[in-house]
Order: structure tokens, then C-alpha cells, then sequence
């Protein structure tokens, strides 16, 4: 303030009111502060970037996990129901990167960004670009669990519901050795997913070995690649992270000369478009997107229009997901040797 203040010619009160949007200025002093922002090179505060600030960042990590579309969706139409317009940013293989995202996002003054299934879940990643724009006070939302050091405002699944129900599930069709299919080590929800996973383990009085437990990337060859130990092992039924990992294992099970859910029950995570055309159907815990992604715009949205301060209200709003059986999973049969 002190800089701009010197710059204009005004008191530091004055490029503080200015700044905050307070009376008692005139527009030529309130439009010489903010040149004086633009020339110096700071952030103009969100709420005074104009036009441009209707622009708002929804940063994706790819389109090819359908969840991730019909996030996009329910965003992007609530986004345009509100009076903004959503700029679409998905990584790609070579492509850019989500901090670079992040750069271009900024450059181009948007009001706030929403984030899913992005870097900010993983704690081995990169994290400079969350902490540059907890720096600028941009308005953020996160889709799902995040590393603790990232304080932003989150809309996330319960993890520990859904792996309890889909733990239920298989224990009432008589399983009794479970395993769990998880994403990357250091994936912040697959942690809560395998904590969840031994606390109802231990509830139950079932025995959770060492290989019960598998970690793979969120991808069909991922599943596919880690499922032909899970049947080794002498598992009747298997709890995925997601519906494109429980993919995947169902096509590692076909490929041992094994079917689902005779020889494997398989549960996913997500209730991902076209699920319930897959041969078999699958089985899986529905997250609830419509709900979250209208509530990850409404916090968004009250943020940018208040002015908050990125990453000043850390709360986490848990959406309880829901269970939906079809032909994936089956009564316990003898395990498979």
C-alpha cells in the first residue's frame, strides 16, 4: 500500500479503501490506485477486476474418467446459473501442467477456480501453485480430500461411509477375505479409505492381512495390474477406489479365466456414466456430484462476492455416498487359489 500510495500521490487510507471497496473515494483516485496497481504489476483485488472477473478456473485432471465430465457439468451449469463462466482446464501427457494452469488463470483475472482430482490430494506433489494463490487471497474450492498444509474450503465424499458400506455389503453375502483396491500411497483419500478399512476390519473382528491391501495409478491398467495378486492371494471380494480401477480388476479377472462375481466380487467408487452397461454391471458407491459440485460453486461464489481471503475458511462439508448393487458382487464362493 505504501508503494502505491507513493505512486499516486494518496495516503495509504485511501489505497486501503480502494482496495477493500470502500466509500469515499473519487473515481479518479480510485482509478489512478488501481493503474497504479497494474503498472507496479500487483493483483487487483478480485472484486475489482471488472468483466473479467465472471471468468472462473475449473481445473480438471483429465475427461477420460467419466466422473470427471459430469463434474464438469454440474459445475460449469451451476457456474452459468450464477452469472459466470467457467474456463475449462484439463492436464494431458506432454500438455500443460495444473500449475501452469494456475498461471494462465491468473493472467487472465479470473474471480476464483475450483479444483478436482488434482495435485492438491497427493502429498509427494507439488504444491507451490495452492500456496500461490492462498498468497493472492483467489477465492478456491477443492473437489475431495486434500493434504493438511492446504487449508481452502473442501466438498468431499466420506470415505469412511463408503468403504463402510461397501465392507457391509460383501460381509452380508458371506466374504470373509476382503481385499482394497487404493490409488497412489500417497493419495490423501485413499488413506482415509484404508484407515476406514482396518478401523471396520477391527470393529468386526475380521483380519485384515498385509496383501489385502493394493495400491495402483487410477487408471484400467492400473486395476488390471495389481488384481491378478488379489486373486492369487485367495480373495473373494475386492473394494476399489474407483470405478475405473474396479474396471480394470474385472478385466484381470477375465483374462485369469476367472468371471465376476463368481469367482471375485468386485465394488467401485464413483457410479461413473454407462457403469451399469458394463458386463456385469458393477456394483459400486455412488458419489453424490450433483450435490457437491452445486455446493463447491455456492461456497465459491459467496467467497468471490464477499471478497474472502483464500484458504481463511478450511472447512471440509462430507457428502454421505451411496450404495448401488447390481451384478458385480455375488455370495462368497471358496476362494480362489
Amino acid at each position: 500500500m505504501a508503494e502505491v500510495a507513493k505512486k499516486v500521490g494518496v495516503s495509504e487510507a485511501t489505497v486501503s479503501r480502494v482496495l477493500n471497496g470502500r466509500p469515499g473515494v473519487s473515481d479518479a483516485t480510485r482509478a489512478a490506485v488501481l493503474t497504479a496497481l497494474d503498472v507496479l504489476g500487483y493483483e487487483r483485488p478480485t472484486q475489482l477486476r471488472g468483466e473479467r472477473a465472471r471468468l472462473v478456473g475449473l481445473v480438471l485432471p483429465e475427461l477420460g474418467n467419466p466422473i470427471f465430465p459430469a463434474l464438469a457439468e454440474v459445475i460449469g451449469g451451476a457456474l452459468a446459473q450464477r452469472g459466470f463462466t467457467p474456463v475449462l482446464c484439463t492436464r494431458t501427457a506432454g500438455g500443460l501442467s495444473e500449475a501452469d494452469y494456475v498461471d494462465m488463470l491468473v493472467d487472465q483475472h479470473v474471480s476464483g477456480m475450483v479444483f478436482a482430482g488434482g495435485h492438491y490430494a497427493e502429498t509427494d506433489s507439488p504444491h507451490e501453485h495452492y500456496l500461490r494463490l492462498m498468497e493472492l487471497g483467489l477465492p478456491v474450492v477443492l473437489v475431495n480430500a486434500a493434504v493438511p498444509e492446504l487449508t481452502f474450503p473442501r466438498v468431499s465424499t466420506d470415505d469412511a461411509v463408503a468403504v463402510e458400506q461397501a465392507f457391509t455389503h460383501l460381509t452380508s453375502l458371506g466374504h470373509e477375505r476382503i481385499a482394497l483396491l487404493l490409488g497412489p500411497e500417497d493419495h490423501i483419500p485413499s488413506v482415509r479409505k484404508l484407515a476406514a478399512f482396518r478401523q471396520i476390519a477391527e470393529r468386526t473382528g475380521m483380519k485384515v492381512p498385509d496383501n489385502a491391501v493394493e495400491h495402483a495409478m487410477f487408471s484400467i491398467e492400473g486395476g488390471h495390474s495389481v488384481t491378478s495378486r488379489i486373486i492369487a492371494n485367495g480373495f473373494t471380494g475386492v473394494i476399489c477406489a474407483s470405478d475405473i480401477l474396479a474396471l480394470g480388476a474385472i478385466r484381470a479377472i477375465r483374462r485369469a479365466g476367472l468371471s465376476a462375481p463368481e469367482d471375485l466380487s468386485v465394488v467401485g467408487f464413483d457410479d461413473s456414466a454407462f457403469i451399469n452397461c458394463t458386463h456385469p454391471p458393477l456394483t459400486t458407491v455412488r458419489q453424490p456430484i450433483e450435490a457437491m459440485g452445486r455446493a463447491a460453486v455456492a461456497i465459491l461464489v459467496n467467497a468471490m462476492e464477499r471478497g474472502a481471503v483464500a484458504g481463511e475458511a478450511g472447512e471440509e462439508l462430507l457428502y454421505e455416498p451411496e450404495l448401488v448393487v447390481r451384478g458385480s458382487t455375488a455370495p462368497a464362493r471358496t476362494p480362489v487359489t
